[in-house]
């Protein structure tokens, strides 16, 4: 017996070697494959924007006066502008000095507008938009006849190219924002070249013709 084991010995080793070989692949062959483990995260939670509500502008109340055909008070349209007054106040009557108005000009909730007459009137409110209570005007253009209360000397004529602002003011019909676009339309060849200038017409033009020169 011991003869043959040591005969055979490397073939048993061989033989052995190989059956252990053989098991290990079906062992592997036979093992399940192991499932990989998937993180998943929580979902991120979004803000959803709420919407914004806008306001909706309310409507403009407004005191139409002076040479209209119903002068009232009217509410228009938070965009409204001069001319949708005067039309809401039925358009100009024949008195109506149009040329001293800014038709385009934004109106807000509570002003006046005041359409000037070309006859003199004895106490008016400035001419275009203004505030009900004691506030600066948007177009300040007082066409009111200004020789009682900044009387000029007889005779005396204020030379429109080289006067000052407050000397133009003391001319009839003239307010400071129509001394400034008389200052700004320098220089004039002649007197009747101020009736180039805006918001002067004929009937401011013949209240102040007389007291003005340009030499």
């Amino acid at each position: 017996m011991n003869d043959w084991l040591q005969r055979n010995f490397k073939t048993l080793a061989l033989a052995l070697l190989w059956l252990l070989s053989l098991g290990g692949v079906a062992f592997l062959v036979r093992r399940p494959a192991q499932t990989p483990i998937e993180i998943v995260l929580p979902p991120t939670a979004t803000m959803t924007p709420l919407p914004t509500e806008t306001p909706t502008p309310a409507p403009l109340r407004v005191h139409v006066s002076g040479a209209v055909l119903r002068p009232d008070v009217y509410v228009l349209a938070p965009d409204a502008i001069v001319r949708d007054a005067i039309t809401a106040a039925g358009g100009f009557d024949a008195q109506a000095d149009q040329t001293s108005l800014n038709l385009a000009q934004p109106l807000y909730d509570g002003a006046q507008v005041h359409v000037p007459s070309q006859v003199a009137e004895i106490t008016p409110p400035p001419v275009g938009v203004s505030a009900p209570v004691a506030t600066p005007t948007l177009a300040s253009i007082n066409l009111s006849d200004t020789t009682a209360s900044n009387p000029l000397a007889p005779g005396v004529k204020i030379n429109v190219n080289t006067a000052s602002l407050s000397d133009l003011e003391q001319l009839p019909g003239i307010g400071p924002a129509m001394a400034q676009r008389i200052v700004e339309g320098r220089p004039y060849r002649s007197v009747e070249d101020l009736k180039k200038v805006k918001g002067i017409g004929e009937a401011t033009y013949s209240k102040l013709a007389p007291f003005v020169t340009v030499q």
